[in-house]
């Protein structure tokens, strides 16, 4: 298990609420997106995801680590799906519930990078390919999803559908066989799949990189014992110390910290930042070169800063944050919507 998952757990099943919220935010879209694909209703894909949750919570006494946590939250996620779609029949007719058409799976998932001509290609790829997937049995859909869209190993599957792994790579066999019969020639390769309906998961999935410094603010030097990092390079540092004198009218400014990270849109980050802080930073989507975030600053369980912002390469956003000591912390957050 993840070693960050592993400590989350453990002070979850000792009672700590607050530790499951990370667990939430780090796997909530890909667990929607997996309900999705089963229910096909984006408001009732919500509604798995947060009944997996809640049994996931409430199961944790009973989860032993022998396997990640995540394929276990995920064999949950397909459990609830599944009983969602044995029951959909007379809820439907009930409630009037309607399904995500193809067409407008295609725009939920669409490439907002594409031209028109690539979107209605991939919109009618879409359509073909959950048309082959309605056509299979449901253990053959399951295992696809699993592995050619979400992209569980082997080992994962496994531990999620709870059967052999030598079952799992037999079934995936015969569904891709049946699943090339149900298309036809033109997506023979089980990759052209993994291109066009995996892509849109691809706005979650794509990877950004962003990073924080944390600079104390006021009108004499930071305190003695102050930790400090190195400030930026001078050519830099020319750039950005007019700004924030501009902005905030202090004299001096003192760099406390520096933080990066590469993950996922909606993958949250977390550092410690001083005076007991923290400092959650979560991409939420790309426009362009620049990469949309939302930014927490949290007191123990104050709620000290919370905001939007947008930010792209040599065009950082600027916070300003609470009272540290004489002085005030502020914020810099870059992005980079497209690291190499």
């Amino acid at each position: 298990m993840d070693p960050d998952d592993t400590t989350l757990v453990e002070r979850c099943r000792a009672g700590d609420v607050s530790a499951f919220e990370p667990l939430v935010e780090k796997y909530r879209q890909r667990v929607w997106r997996l309900a999705l694909r089963f229910v096909r209703d984006q408001d009732e894909a919500w509604d798995v995801a947060q009944e997996a949750f809640v049994r996931a919570w409430q199961a944790l006494p009973n989860f032993k680590g022998q396997s990640a946590f995540y394929t276990w939250l995920f064999r949950i996620a397909v459990n609830v799906a599944s009983d969602r779609l044995r029951q959909r029949g007379a809820r439907a007719r009930a409630f009037g519930a309607e399904q995500v058409s193809d067409e407008e799976m295609a725009r939920t998932v669409s490439d907002t990078a594409a031209t028109p001509d690539e979107t209605a290609t991939r919109a009618e790829q879409r359509e073909r390919i959950m048309r082959g997937l309605r056509a299979l049995p449901e253990h053959h859909r399951t295992i696809i999803m699993l592995s050619d869209l979400d992209g569980l190993s082997y080992r994962e599957i496994s531990e999620v559908l709870q059967i052999p792994m030598g079952t799992v790579m037999s079934r995936l066999h015969n569904a891709r066989k049946r699943l090339r019969d149900v298309l036809g020639p033109i997506l023979l390769v089980l990759l052209t799949i993994v291109g066009v309906l995996a892509h849109g998961g691809a706005e979650a999935e794509r990877v950004v990189r962003f990073g924080a410094r944390v600079v104390l603010a006021g009108d004499g030097p930071p305190p003695p014992g102050t930790r400090t990092v190195p400030p930026p390079t001078e050519e830099r540092l020319a750039r950005v110390l007019p700004k924030l004198r501009q902005i905030f009218r202090y004299r001096e400014y003192t760099w406390l910290d520096r933080f990066r990270a590469e993950v996922p849109i909606g993958t949250t980050q977390r550092w410690s930042v001083p005076g007991g802080r923290q400092l959650e930073v979560t991409p939420q989507g790309v426009a362009g070169d620049a990469v949309r975030m939302r930014v927490r600053l949290m007191r123990g369980s104050l709620n000290e800063l919370s905001t939007d912002i947008q930010a792209a390469s040599g065009q950082p956003a600027v916070i300003g944050g609470p009272r540290h000591g004489d002085g005030v912390l502020i914020i810099i957050v870059w992005a980079n919507a497209n690291p190499r």
